[in-house]
């Protein structure tokens, strides 16, 4: 099979399922050294890949303002940005997603070759030339590796993740995040995934009496209102910052980078954790880690599911219930047993 020269990997969403897509863009690099190398990412998430050494280009798609403009029966810049993909004349196209609109993206890339899962959903299997069926039991990061070797290229497990340079600098010299910091991340999309917020701010007050430094919490502005005692606490304490709604992905990738310690629900966070290689504990509800945890840290997770309860992210009364058992004590327990290895990375 004759090597491609321009490759387009297509993962757009969500941001920890980008950050954990990384393996693949090694493993495409490590294959064929001398291809071009494009990532079709969510506009709002491409600062997540676009430092990575082994990508050649970022392709930004606008989701939000694409969306909006079909809506409301405007198809020109789903035309132009279809215009743009085509012209780069990719042979060779991976869709990493496995819905409709990722794989619609690789069918509109032109690529000879079209690399996807054979039970894509959404019907998204239709759009991709080379259908492959990958055990659903596997953990995600192991199901887009498969695809990579389905491609041709042998894979290669490495999650390392590289923040855009200009957001290192401004963590580097901002004297907030001097010292032993952690970051809380204690916002979820869905409630059945949330830790409460109460809880965490216990944590982050026991952490700081054991010697952290800071706690810095995180989440997106519509998150605040999920984080009303860490709020109340960063009030009364100024060694627990507030960044909600006031991190951009790449800074947040730099904070997470320079942190001691990540405590977290399901989230983001957690995979930029693993990323950075950092200490880390992950709080879950009714989710498979084994699926889609952070990857190869499943000992890192504290999850209370009791015989025979179902896995459903979707169901909140279940997902409280299941997150209600993790106690304060066992979380500042984990958070005290990480912090005490001095927050040292375990790979070189």
């Amino acid at each position: 099979m004759e090597a491609p020269s321009r490759i387009l990997l297509i993962r757009p969403s969500a941001l920890g399922d980008v950050c954990r897509t990384v393996p693949v863009l090694a493993s495409l690099r490590r294959a064929w050294p001398g291809a071009r190398i494009d990532w079709l990412v969510q506009d709002t998430f491409a600062d997540a890949v676009r430092a990575h050494p082994a990508l050649t280009g970022v392709v930004p798609f606008a989701r939000r303002g694409m969306g909006a403009d079909l809506r409301a029966g405007r198809a020109g810049g789903l035309r132009e940005f279809v215009r743009g993909l085509r012209q780069a004349e990719y042979d060779l196209a991976i869709d990493a997603q496995g819905l409709f609109r990722s794989g619609f993206f690789a069918w509109a890339s032109g690529a000879a070759r079209r690399v996807g899962y054979a039970d894509a959903r959404e019907g998204g299997w239709f759009f991709c030339k080379e259908r492959h069926r990958v055990p659903a039991d596997a953990h995600t990061v192991e199901r887009m590796l498969a695809l990579a070797r389905a491609a041709g290229a042998e894979p290669v497990e490495d999650m390392r993740l590289y923040a855009p340079a200009e957001e290192e600098a401004a963590v580097e010299s901002d004297g907030r995040f001097a010292g032993r910091f952690v970051v809380i991340a204690p916002t979820s999309r869905w409630a059945g995934k949330r830790w409460p917020a109460e809880r965490f701010a216990l944590v982050a007050g026991s952490l700081l009496e054991r010697g952290a430094d800071r706690a810095v919490v995180v989440g997106s502005a519509s998150e605040r209102d999920q984080c009303g005692a860490l709020l109340d606490l960063a009030a009364r304490d100024a060694r627990v910052v507030d960044l909600i709604g006031a991190t951009s992905v790449g800074r947040l990738m730099a904070l997470v980078r320079r942190a001691a310690l990540v405590l977290a629900n399901d989230s983001a966070a957690l995979h930029m954790a693993v990323g950075f290689d950092r200490p880390l504990v992950g709080l879950y509800g009714p989710t498979r880690v084994d699926r889609v945890g952070p990857w190869r840290r499943e000992g890192d997770v504290i999850q209370r599911v009791r015989p025979g309860e179902r896995l459903d992210h979707k169901d909140e009364a279940l997902g409280r219930a299941m997150m209600e058992r993790i106690t304060v004590e066992e979380v500042v327990s984990a958070c005290a047993e990480r912090l005490s290895r001095g927050g040292v990375r375990t790979r070189a």
